[in-house]
């Protein structure tokens, strides 16, 4: 009888235990659920061109930027490990692209920056896209990444080819270069930059009066610039990258070029004015996202980054710092390394650092930011290792970069 009366008793503890057991595991499991990484660890692909003409602006030292911003996140985020991870895509689309399926499918990389060559950007922004995935071009320059070509997963950090365009082009043809023949290279990026800069060319009241497309990697230019010659147009453009820029630069300066017509370097970087040094490069006008020597903050991170690669930072390798660091934020406020959360959170929050003051990634994923008309000193002027630009102005992000009025971008509301 007495163990009758207590069955029940019994049974309300064990039922209660067992209810507790349950609403634990439950709380246990909140937690985590919470704050989610995929695989137990945040990986990183660094997508560049580590031997070829843009491995200067890109390549190895686009690796040291991100792993700096790595470093300086503290090495983790929400109490997991991120990993970096890169590879040379030899500046071939195809490669690019079986790299980008592996680093996805096998690897389980979660986001993939920097990017040089038009061509491996387009092709892995599309597989990114279809996989879910964080892709950010740092060193891809064409404006069609945040054009028609769009991902609603897909950011354009660094430039492109309109604000490359936008204020270096004004500037010439305010100074009188009205005619305008173009030295470009045969792929996306070239072609874009060309219409581009053509668009502006002929809005700000100048004349095409030719073009010549060459293959990537040309050593031999003097045919091009025979060509370029012949027209008797008061600005060359060269609409190339990496060396095939330093090349053409010089050997315009061997054919006497520059005597009677302006060279418009339209996708110059540092390393290039490195290269071909300042008693050939001066005088130069150019637009950059990022110059070393601008503020106490540029100067302080870059002089990181120098002891680390033993150059200074191009603005591609400054931005891939920027990308990954405001990336790892993003996870670390949505608390998820889920691409479309974490895209969201990187579009709903300003980018303030050494790169940008108040950038702001838009719906199209064009990240905008400030860029500077700057001109290549003189030699005499050059007072120090890589002291070569002198900055003439500041164009805002809204002036330097499409409007979203002419955006054709399906991600954009009309």
């Amino acid at each position: 009888m007495q163990t009758s009366l207590r069955q029940p008793a019994v049974l309300r503890v064990m039922r209660g235990l067992l209810l507790g057991a349950a609403m634990g595991t439950v709380v246990g499991l909140a937690t985590p659920a919470m704050a989610q990484v995929s695989n137990d660890t945040v990986k990183i692909g660094v997508l560049t061109d580590m031997t070829g003409n843009l491995s200067a602006l890109s390549g190895k030292g686009s690796l040291v930027a991100a792993q700096m911003a790595v470093e300086d996140f503290g090495g983790k985020v929400l109490g997991k490990p991120i990993e970096v991870l890169s590879a040379d895509h030899q500046n071939k689309a195809d490669i690019g692209s079986q790299i980008a399926n592996k680093w996805i499918d096998v690897d389980n990389v979660d986001m993939i920056v920097d990017a040089p060559n038009s061509s491996v950007a387009l092709a892995v922004q599309a597989i990114a896209k279809q996989k879910n995935r964080v892709f950010i071009a740092s060193a891809g320059g064409t404006a069609e990444l945040t054009g028609k070509s769009c991902s609603p997963t897909g950011m354009q950090w660094t430039w492109d080819t309109y604000a490359a365009a936008v204020s270096t082009a004004r500037a010439i043809v305010e100074e009188g270069g009205k005619s305008w023949f173009f030295l470009t290279a045969d792929y996306a990026f070239g072609k874009a930059m060309e219409a581009d800069v053509s668009r502006v060319v002929q809005k700000s009241g100048g004349t095409i009066a030719g073009q010549v497309r060459h293959p990537t990697n040309t050593s031999d230019f003097s045919s091009f610039l025979l060509q370029a010659q012949a027209s008797k147009a008061d600005v060359i453009a060269l609409a190339n990258g990496g060396s095939d820029t330093s090349n053409s630069l010089k050997q315009a300066q061997e054919f006497g070029l520059t005597k009677t017509a302006k060279i418009a370097a339209l996708a110059i970087f540092i390393t290039d004015v490195h290269a071909v040094g300042p008693q050939q490069a001066q005088g130069l006008l150019l637009t950059t996202g990022f110059y070393w020597d601008r503020t106490d903050a540029t100067r302080a991170w870059s002089q990181k980054f120098f002891q680390r690669h033993g150059a200074m930072p191009t603005m591609s390798q400054a931005g891939v710092y920027s990308a990954v660091m405001h990336y790892l934020k993003a996870i670390d406020a949505a608390k998820t390394d889920g691409a479309m959360p974490v895209v969201a959170k990187m579009k709903a929050t300003k980018v303030n650092d050494m790169f940008a003051e108040n950038g702001v990634v838009r719906e199209d994923g064009r990240m905008v930011h400030d860029m500077y008309l700057v001109q290549v000193k003189a030699p005499a002027d050059v007072k120090k290792p890589w002291d070569y630009y002198k900055v003439l102005r500041t164009v805002k992000g809204d002036d330097a970069f499409r409007p979203l009025a002419e955006s054709e971008c399906p991600l954009v509301k009309k």
